[in-house]
């Protein structure tokens, strides 16, 4: 999902920029008419990328350390300016440090903490929607200590899934490497024994040959269609119409579709849920979880039940509607609307579908390493075959 500085008036005429996520320019600009702010524009953060001192990117795991050590000293009874000098004094991480000293300057000034924070332009938008609501509620320390036990649970469900994925994208990856010497090298020096034998070869070998030749003559021009074709790709992707297509065809597909919905479900009930947990409206909630996710029909749907929940609606209601939520996670959220325990019941929902994501991930990759094996073992196995073929022919005419 991609990064846009926009441009806003509230309907007291007050001026803001920040920094919003989103699929596209006109989709971030429908959202804030939406919301009845008057749009001046939208600019796509990598616009702004070539401008002297634009910030760079934070690790999360730093910014998670930050956020523990200014909870300790707001627990301690320290002032916010002072638990800031006293940061920005141990920060070592440069990028970090420029952002807090500025947010330290504009608190100063009279600014909002969360004001602060959303006029670097590179903090996310939940972490600031955090910090308002902890200012509206007086309870900054349980705000945002909900906010990092947020920050926990996501670090850690992603690291599970990251050491899920690493064996297969290794094996891949070395498969594609064999591949790819074994036609492009070792085809074309068989290519140059047979020449000089004279021998006639089988039709397998003659087509395993003339596949290795041409790949080891057209390779540049291949490497230039991936990387051109590629770029278009990435380009189309940033688009509406390209967004969709693609979302709509990962969530098509038999397992891949099914695990990014339940990614995605999980994803928007825990932000959802700690959105709520400290303080936040429900609308407001639902588009700043809307606009975390990378689904562009989540998104859709999200913004759609938004507006129906502003309307009146019930939360349930509004996502049924949609056709994206899974019935068990609606039936789930009707019942915590029904007893006034949503926040809790959002955390169940996301619990719920993390491990059953994970599980799923886990069973697809016991599916896939064989199947990768297979595949290595017929395209191996035939390259071998048609190459040691005419050998083991002329070997036995020798005799």
């Amino acid at each position: 999902m991609a990064q846009f500085l926009v441009k806003v008036a509230d309907e007291q005429g007050h001026l803001r920029e920040q920094l919003e996520h989103g699929h596209s320019e006109a989709e971030v600009h429908d959202r804030f008419a939406q919301q009845g702010y008057l749009v001046y524009w939208v600019k796509p953060k990598t616009f702004l990328s070539g401008r002297a001192g634009q910030p760079g990117k934070i690790k999360q795991s730093i910014f998670l350390i930050f956020n523990q050590q200014f909870l300790t000293l707001m627990k301690a009874g320290l002032p916010i300016l002072t638990a800031l000098d006293l940061l920005i004094k141990r920060q070592k991480d440069k990028t970090l440090l420029k952002m807090l000293e500025n947010v330290r300057e504009r608190v100063k000034g009279g600014e909002l903490l969360s004001d602060a924070f959303a006029a670097q332009q590179i903090f996310p938008k939940m972490y600031t929607t955090t910090l308002m609501a902890g200012e509206k509620s007086g309870n900054m320390e349980e705000v945002l200590s909900r906010y990092i036990s947020y920050q926990r649970m996501v670090q850690t469900f992603r690291k599970k899934l990251m050491v899920s994925l690493v064996y297969p994208a290794l094996l891949v990856s070395v498969v594609t490497v064999m591949l790819i010497f074994l036609i492009t090298y070792v085809v074309p020096k068989f290519a140059d024994l047979f020449n000089n034998l004279g021998a006639d070869l089988p039709a397998i070998t003659v087509f395993m040959l003339a596949v290795g030749l041409n790949a080891q003559k057209y390779a540049w021009v291949a490497l230039l269609v991936i990387v051109v074709g590629g770029f278009f790709l990435w380009r189309w992707k940033q688009s509406d119409n390209g967004a969709a297509t693609i979302d709509k065809f990962l969530l098509s597909l038999p397992l891949i579709g099914e695990i990014r919905l339940k990614y995605q479900v999980a994803n928007f009930s825990r932000i959802l849920g700690t959105l709520l947990q400290g303080g936040l409206p429900l609308v407001p909630a639902m588009e700043t979880a809307g606009a975390s996710l990378s689904s562009r029909q989540m998104l859709n749907g999200i913004t759609t039940a938004a507006v129906r929940v502003r309307e009146g609606q019930a939360l349930a209601r509004s996502l049924e509607d949609q056709n994206l939520f899974p019935d068990l996670a609606v039936e789930m959220l009707e019942v915590g609307e029904s007893t006034g325990a949503l926040p809790a019941m959002l955390a169940s929902v996301a619990e719920f579908y993390e491990e059953d994501v994970q599980t799923a991930l886990g069973a697809a990759m016991a599916l896939i390493e064989p199947l990768i094996l297979i595949v290595m073992a017929v395209f191996v196995g035939g390259i071998l075959i048609s190459l040691y073929m005419p050998i083991f022919t002329l070997g036995a005419n020798v005799h």
